[in-house]
């Protein structure tokens, strides 16, 4: 679906933003982009949607070059949410949604109000203007308005920003059932809730270059000491010791009259991600 190889790109001298990024993504998956301001997440989307040329490289999306392939039928086959909704603050959500349908055939649309209501949108505010939504309801206008088209391939710029956690748990359902339906997902986000949750494979950006590449198991896995934080009581007192898996193995290493709780000690996919950049994503 989506092939990169060496991607550069420069804003200006001593402004190299992008160095040689090589990666693939697959039909169906859910791939995310992950890094801090600055990082080149945004530049590399922007290259992948058609919206920023000048790069060195090879970029190609539904087996064709970026650079040759951005006519109408490129554009129609991809839905995209930017970070900032980009919608008419004059008009209602309805009317956003038919303008932004004007632009594709209509047999691929999908029923705008129907699409609000999957989407839980306050049925009360659908004929009010954009100015008098919150954030959050600006923002389920502008998911609406990247899967309206029902596109092959969906680019998402953090998709729950500005959400409730019932609302960030409504996308993440939405974003599965795309993947369900075939679509892919090309995903950048600061959230490592949702890129743990969601994702096929992330890839780690710092500096203009991937860190690092794989599914969230197997940098967890790789990075992972294995320690076992075991609580128990040993002569009435409560005591906590950390083994390694290993010791495990055959029996507890240690006398105790009695075991309370056993947890492992697993790196978050954000304690990975700082030890490979040596930064946090909101940084």
């Amino acid at each position: 679906m989506i092939g990169v190889k060496d991607l550069t790109f420069s804003y200006g001298k001593d402004k190299q933003a992008l160095h040689g990024l090589s990666f693939s993504v697959e039909d169906g998956e859910i791939f995310g982009f992950l890094g801090p301001n600055g990082s080149g997440k945004s530049t590399t989307q922007k290259i992948l949607t058609g919206i920023l040329d000048g790069y060195g490289g090879m970029v190609s999306l539904f087996g064709k070059e970026v650079k040759e392939a951005r006519t109408r039928d490129f554009f129609q086959k991809i839905g995209v949410l930017f970070e900032f909704p980009y919608l008419y603050a004059n008009l209602s959500a309805l009317d956003n949604l038919r303008y932004f349908s004007s632009f594709y055939p209509r047999e691929q649309l999908r029923d705008a109000e129907e699409l609000l209501d999957e989407l839980e949108f306050k049925r009360d505010f659908l004929r009010k203007p954009v100015s008098s939504y919150s954030k959050g309801m600006r923002q389920r206008v502008s998911m609406a308005r990247a899967l309206i088209s029902n596109p092959k391939l969906l680019f998402l710029d953090e998709p729950t920003s500005g959400l409730d956690p019932a609302g960030a748990v409504l996308f993440r359902r939405i974003i599965e059932n795309e993947r369900k339906k075939g679509t892919t997902v090309f995903l950048t986000t600061h959230n490592m809730q949702d890129a743990d949750l969601l994702c096929d494979r992330v890839a780690f950006m710092a500096g203009g270059n991937i860190a690092a590449l794989d599914t969230p198991g197997n940098l967890k896995a790789q990075n992972s000491g294995r320690r076992i934080v075991i609580e128990y009581l040993d002569q009435g007192r409560r005591k906590e010791k950390t083994v390694t898996a290993s010791k495990l193995k055959q029996s507890i290493p240690f006398a105790c009259d009695e075991l309370i709780s056993i947890h492992s000690q697993e790196p978050t996919l954000e304690d990975i991600f700082i030890q490979y950049t040596g930064r946090g994503l909101s940084s």
